[in-house]
């Protein structure tokens, strides 16, 4: 389903833990996992072609529906609870044949903050091809600029190799500038999340002056010497009130969005890359519609030169991302005239980076952050007799939370799906 997918949810020396507190395990065999065969063949893990034998599997991506069996337990990225069509079919399929899953996305506290997630690796990889599609658009338009030397996330052997590479560029727009057409540049970030963050720690390492989103429609930008500008974007930033004469208030916004409008395209015209970074559901007002962006590309090319829509939700926020892309084929420039997309970097429009795996392109640090935590769950998920009800089903609130569905039905807080789903046994195959 992902040819690009590189990652695992537990790495060898975090398997070998676990192995020696009592647990056993059976990896099945990959050719292209970041993590080869032979290094949990090293710590004496049993690697096979199938997991038939095992009555939990974790994974990490959407189980394709041919491979789910009867009965079984499965915890991965269902990518279900917001009732996405493309996954419903898949769910079925697990519900009609009994299978319990727990979603890492649900894994979550008392305040519903996720406690397990990719989110600060999908930032690192999302700003490095950001700044890529940055240097590679300006190229084609005929300006030369230090982001040329930046290579996409994947084609680096590390993390800290991307890094130097980034500040590499950085030390040039240091001692030389950069071309007069994109001075000073303004590089906005969407979200103050995980995922805000880690783009932030890539953007970081230019020499850049933080200034607040206001400051670019009262065109108060500073004259000092960096020629990068980075603006972070509040949620108090992308909309406004209904009612002017009322406070923007945060807990209010996210639970009666309809009493906010959305105010964000009134910062397009003053940026040359967006990122973006929110978690969004219908309900919230859009970033950028097409509407926006035929709006802003119609007396030619603007300032915005890229996307890099981290958040990756098809026809979501940003309404340009029409449709997901894997690193082979990583970003599209989308014609806001026609709403038409074309591969690359060439033509009228943002280009939009829309890789929903972005996190595969760094596979093994990001492999290696996320199964340091997961560890710490993976007794009690094993541990777990799944066979009972629900209600007497033994999970720490954290991990109850995640069950979408148990022995073939929806959990309580997850009936709403019910809508969503094909008819009984009408699952994709």
């Amino acid at each position: 389903m992902y040819d690009w997918e590189r990652r695992v949810p537990l790495v060898p020396a975090d398997l070998q833990e676990l192995a020696q507190q009592g647990y056993e395990f059976a990896v099945q065999t990959s050719e292209k996992r970041g993590y080869a065969d032979q290094e949990y063949e090293q710590i004496g893990a049993a690697v096979v072609q199938s997991l038939d034998e095992c009555p939990l599997i974790i994974g990490l991506k959407e189980v394709p529906a041919e491979v789910f069996e009867p009965g079984k337990v499965y915890v991965y990225f269902s990518h279900t609870i917001k009732g996405q069509p493309s996954n419903m079919p898949l769910l079925r399929r697990a519900l009609d044949l009994g299978c319990t899953i727990l979603d890492y996305e649900r894994i979550v506290d008392e305040d519903d903050r996720r406690l397990i997630f990719f989110g600060n690796y999908a930032g690192y990889a999302g700003a490095i091809d950001t700044l890529w599609t940055l240097g590679r658009r300006l190229a084609w338009e005929g300006i030369a600029n230090p982001f040329e030397a930046i290579g996409q996330a994947s084609t680096y052997a590390s993390l800290e190799e991307a890094k130097d590479a980034v500040r590499a560029a950085g030390e040039k727009i240091a001692s030389g500038g950069l071309p007069a057409e994109i001075s000073p540049l303004v590089l906005g970030v969407a979200g103050n999340g995980n995922v805000s963050k880690g783009a932030q720690a890539i953007l970081d390492l230019l020499p850049l002056e933080d200034v607040p989103a206001s400051a670019l429609l009262e065109g108060e930008l500073p004259n000092g010497p960096q020629p990068i500008l980075k603006v972070v974007f509040k949620e108090s930033d992308t909309v406004l009130r209904l009612d002017p004469n009322q406070p923007f208030e945060l807990q209010e916004y996210y639970d009666h969005p309809e009493r906010y409008r959305a105010a964000f395209t009134r910062y397009l015209p003053h940026l040359h890359a967006l990122i973006n970074c929110i978690y969004w559901e219908p309900r919230y007002p859009k970033l950028a519609t097409t509407d926006d962006l035929r709006a802003l590309f119609a007396h030619g090319q603007p300032k915005l030169r890229v996307i890099g829509d981290i958040t990756c939700d098809v026809g979501g926020s940003i309404e340009a991302t029409v449709k997901a892309t894997e690193p082979n084929d990583p970003v599209y420039v989308f014609d806001p005239r026609t709403a038409q997309i074309s591969s690359g970097v060439e033509g009228e429009g943002p280009v939009v980076v829309a890789v929903d795996i972005l996190p595969s392109e760094l596979p093994r640090e990001a492999s290696a952050y996320f199964s340091n935590i997961l560890k710490g769950f993976v007794p009690a998920i094993a541990g777990a007799d799944y066979s009972v009800d629900f209600d007497a089903l033994d999970l720490p609130p954290e991990l109850k939370r995640s069950v979408i569905a148990h022995n073939g039905r929806l959990a309580p807080d997850y009936r709403y799906l019910e809508k969503h789903l094909p008819a009984a046994n009408g699952a994709a195959s």
